[in-house]
């Protein structure tokens, strides 16, 4: 630290450690970018990190993981919930007026697979758990009964009452089948809101498009369950006012009822899945009880996260690894462990439940949408990439050229990531951010 601190080029490091944000992973690039008159083939300009403290220039991770990197995974947040609130209210390319048609915020639950240690409140109370005056004895001799009111950050919630009742095979299979569950239900939801008004699906497709952003988020139990948002459209996206006959009480009706009627089945093992019995449908206005600012909110939140909840690992699994020595939960060992169980089926090849056990079995996109909903992440970060270069051009680090005249070669190759101990806590003091490494167990 001393040493950095004392040397020459410590200045131009610190622009780059404050260039990328506070990010705690660095990657570390090797290269040069070379700018060509495209009439003469004269060399214009030419940048080159063997200029750059240590030869490399340090570029954030981009990670959406909050474990991770906090700072970059709050530019991933920041982003998520401008591209939701876009599509809610406007900005961004999308008119205001979207802020007129109908929308509501789904959840969709995973179903039960063995009761679990839960919190619950009524009137602001907390109740029992699962208070049984006559509770049954499993077949392992538990009695299916707690009268404890668990506290919010009590280690029992989300662990069954009987991890040997507990269908483990089942969770990890619905996390691995939850996507294809998703992709079902937009597709049901479209045909019943045609079937409801009267419409074939492609009489539908010229007059109304419905339009939706999701979020996966983990439960304590170890299972996924979706946020998202759906909205009706004309023909032409959020630039068009849906018909007045759809209305978001059809729109209701038929999320009720894709959502009761679609499965995913793992052939293999002959077991067919659903989406829990627990359906919240809500509408979203600008002054309610439900605002477009709350929910952008919440959906961005778990955009961040992963399976940190459940008390599992924030990288995958590896074959050689113990399951007994890693500093996990007994409830997210045994779901790991059916990960690798059933990861080594033939049969079951095509889900790479092994790859994904640290997943718990989920190998989709935590945030998707649908091509018309809003803006896209790759947008807002060009956005915030040409003003980065605007900036540069500005303060002269770049020089100005008409783009068409002007050919860019680039060559750059991976040179390592992070930072040392002590370049963290300079990083750290540079940027304002808490010290820290990632999580690497």
């Amino acid at each position: 630290m001393i040493d950095r601190l004392n040397h020459p080029d410590y200045d131009r490091w610190a622009s780059q450690i404050r260039a990328t944000g506070g990010c705690r992973q660095p990657i570390h690039l090797r290269g040069k970018v070379d700018h060509y008159d495209q009439a003469t083939g004269q060399l214009l300009h030419r940048y080159t990190t063997r200029t750059e403290p240590d030869g490399i220039l340090r570029v954030p991770c981009k990670t959406r993981r909050a474990s991770r990197c906090p700072a970059c995974a709050e530019t991933y947040r920041a982003d998520t919930y401008q591209l939701i609130r876009a599509g809610l209210v406007g900005g961004k390319g999308v008119p205001e007026t979207v802020s007129a048609h109908p929308c509501l915020f789904v959840t969709l639950t995973a179903p039960s697979f063995g009761a679990v240690h839960v919190r619950r409140e009524k009137n602001g109370k907390v109740l029992p758990c699962h208070a049984r005056r006559n509770a049954d004895t499993c077949p392992h001799g538990q009695v299916m009964s707690c009268t404890a009111r668990h506290s919010a950050d009590d280690s029992r919630l989300g662990e069954p009452l009987c991890p040997d009742c507990y269908d483990y095979e089942g969770s990890v299979l619905f996390n691995a089948i939850s996507p294809e569950l998703w992709r079902r239900f937009t597709e049901a939801l479209r045909r019943r809101f045609a079937k409801l008004s009267g419409l074939t699906l492609k009489t539908l497709r010229e007059q109304a498009v419905i339009s939706f952003a999701k979020v996966a988020e983990y439960q304590r139990r170890g299972l996924v369950h979706f946020h998202g948002v759906i909205r009706l459209d004309g023909p032409d996206g959020p630039t068009s006012p849906p018909p007045a006959w759809a209305t978001a009480d059809a729109l209701a009706d038929a999320i009720q009822h894709a959502a009761t009627v679609v499965t995913a089945e793992v052939k293999p093992l002959a077991r067919t899945f659903r989406w829990g019995e627990q359906l919240d449908i809500r509408r979203i206005t600008l002054d309610g009880e439900l605002t477009e600012q709350a929910v952008a909110a919440y959906i961005a939140k778990y955009a961040t996260k992963a399976a940190e909840c459940v008390g599992t690992l924030d990288r995958r699994i590896q074959s050689l690894d113990d399951l007994d020595a890693l500093p996990i939960r007994p409830h997210a060992r045994r779901l790991i462990d059916a990960c690798m169980r059933l990861g080594a089926l033939e049969d079951l090849a095509d889900l790479r439940l092994i790859q994904w056990a640290h997943m718990l079995g989920f190998r989709g996109h935590f945030s998707t949408k649908s091509r018309r909903y809003s803006t896209t992440l790759g947008a807002l970060r060009a956005a915030r990439e040409e003003h980065m270069r605007a900036e540069n051009i500005t303060t002269g680090r770049l020089p100005l050229f008409k783009e068409d005249t002007v050919l860019v070669i680039a060559h750059w190759e991976y040179a390592g990531q992070g930072l040392t101990l002590g370049d963290q806590i300079l990083a750290a003091a540079l940027t304002g951010t808490q010290l820290g490494a990632p999580n690497d167990l």
